[in-house]
C-alpha cells in the first residue's frame, strides 16, 4: 500500500474514533443537562441508550461520509485554496450530510422506539416528529464547529508534515534528542536564469507546481519534507527507513520520473521542464522543538552543513546526485545503480576532506 494512502487512512481512522467519542460525550452532556435543577427533565420516551446510539451512530456515519470527503477530496482537490474557501465548501456539504444522517438515524431509531415497521402510520408520524425536532438543528450547530476544527487540524497537519505535527502535539522533542538521519538537499538547475526569463510571479508558480509534484514521490519513499529554502527542498529520512530498499536514492529517481510524466504541463505553462540535482549525506543530528510564537522541530549538526556543501559540488562535477561514502557504505548498491568515485574533497568551511561519490540509476531501472 502506498504511503500517501496509508497516511490518509490513518487520518480517517483518527477522525472516526474521535467523532464517535465526541458523539458519546454529547449524549452524556445532554443527559446531564436534562437532569439539572434548571431543567424540566427528560420526556417520557427519553432513553440514554437511544440518545447515545443516536449520537455515536451520527458520529460514525458522519466520519465515514464527511471524514472521507475531507481526507480524500477536499484536502487533495482544494489543498492550494485558503482555509476560508474550503470551510465554505465543507459547510455547505455538511448541511446535506447532516440532513442525510438525520434521515438514516430516524429510519433506524423510530422502528425501535415504536416497535412497528417504518411504513406503519404510527412510525410514520414518529418519523416526521423525529426529523422536524430541533434536536438535529442543535447537533448541526455542534458538529459544524467540530468539522471546522477537524478541517483546521488537517490543514495544520499538511502545513507541518504528518510526523512533525504529531510530534509537536505529543511533545516528543520538548527535550532535544540525538538521532541518526539521512538528509537530501535538492535544488533546481539554472534557477537564476529561469527566474530572470519567467519573471517573479511565473517563477513562483513554477516552484509551487514543482514542489507539489515531487511531494508524492518523497512520501512514497518514506521521506518527509523538512523545509523549503528558496528553490531548494530539504528531505529527511529516519535512518532505517532511508536505507531500506535504497529509498533515499530511489526517491530522486522517482521524482525525476514523476516530473518527466508531467513535462507537457511544464512546457505549456512555463516553456521548460525543470531539472534538478541533489546532495545526500547521513549522520547524527540533534532534533528539538524551538520557537514560542511559531513552534517547529529543527535539526542541527554538521550533517546539514555538509549536505548543503555536497549539493554545491553537483554543478562542479556535472552530476545529478552526489552522496558521501559514509552513506553509501550503509547501502547495498549491487543492483540498480552505478557509482563514480569523485575523490576526497575539502568542502567549504570544513577542515577534513569528505569522500564524495556520484550515483546514477542504471538505464534498465529508470
Amino acid at each position: 500500500m502506498k504511503r500517501g494512502l496509508q497516511l490518509k487512512l490513518k487520518q480517517l481512522m483518527i477522525i472516526i474514533l474521535a467523532w464517535m467519542a465526541i458523539g458519546f460525550i454529547i449524549a452524556v452532556y445532554d443527559h446531564l443537562i436534562l437532569h439539572t435543577n434548571t431543567s424540566l427533565g427528560p420526556s417520557d420516551d427519553y432513553s440514554f441508550a437511544i440518545s447515545a446510539m443516536r449520537n455515536v451512530g451520527a458520529g460514525l456515519i458522519g466520519a465515514l461520509l464527511g471524514g472521507s470527503l475531507l481526507v480524500f477530496y477536499v484536502n487533495v482537490k482544494y489543498r492550494d485554496k485558503p482555509y476560508g474557501y474550503t470551510l465554505l465548501f465543507v459547510s455547505v456539504t455538511f448541511i446535506c450530510i447532516i440532513a442525510l444522517i438525520t434521515l438514516i438515524m430516524a429510519a433506524i431509531i423510530v422502528p425501535i422506539k415504536t416497535g412497528r415497521p417504518l411504513y406503519d402510520p404510527m412510525s410514520e408520524e414518529a418519523f416526521y416528529a423525529f426529523v422536524t425536532d430541533s434536536y438535529p438543528i442543535k447537533n448541526g450547530l455542534v458538529w459544524s464547529f467540530i468539522v471546522a476544527v477537524t478541517q483546521l487540524l488537517l490543514q495544520m497537519n499538511s502545513k507541518f508534515g504528518p510526523d512533525t505535527f504529531w510530534n509537536i502535539i505529543k511533545g516528543k522533542y520538548n527535550t532535544p534528542k540525538t538521532e541518526k538521519r539521512i538528509f537530501m538537499f535538492l535544488d533546481l538547475n539554472s534557477s537564476t536564469t529561469i527566474a530572470e526569463r519567467l519573471g517573479n510571479e511565473a517563477y513562483h508558480a513554477l516552484l509551487k507546481d514543482f514542489f507539489a509534484d515531487i511531494t508524492d514521490p518523497i512520501l512514497e519513499s518514506r521521506g518527509n519534507i523538512y523545509q523549503y529554502v528558496g528553490d531548494e527542498v530539504v528531505v529527511v529520512w529516519k535512518f532505517k527507513e532511508g536505507v531500506e530498499n535504497l529509498q533515499c536514492l530511489r526517491c530522486f529517481s522517482e521524482m525525476k520520473k514523476h516530473i518527466g510524466e508531467k513535462k507537457e504541463k511544464y512546457i505549456y505553462r512555463y516553456g521548460i521542464v525543470p531539472s534538478f540535482k541533489a546532495g545526500i549525506h547521513c549522520g547524527r543530528v540533534v532534533a528539538g522543538e524551538i520557537g514560542v510564537i511559531k513552534r517547529d522541530i529543527t535539526y542541527s549538526g554538521d550533517v546539514l552543513n555538509t549536505t548543503a556543501r555536497i549539493l554545491g559540488m553537483c554543478s562542479r562535477f556535472h552530476e545529478e546526485v552526489i552522496a558521501t561514502s559514509d552513506l553509501l557504505s550503509e547501502l547495498d548498491l549491487a543492483r540498480g545503480f552505478t557509482i563514480r568515485n569523485l575523490g576526497a574533497i575539502k568542502l567549504k568551511g570544513k577542515e577534513q576532506e569528505v569522500l564524495l561519490i556520484a550515483v546514477r540509476e542504471t538505464e534498465a531501472d529508470q
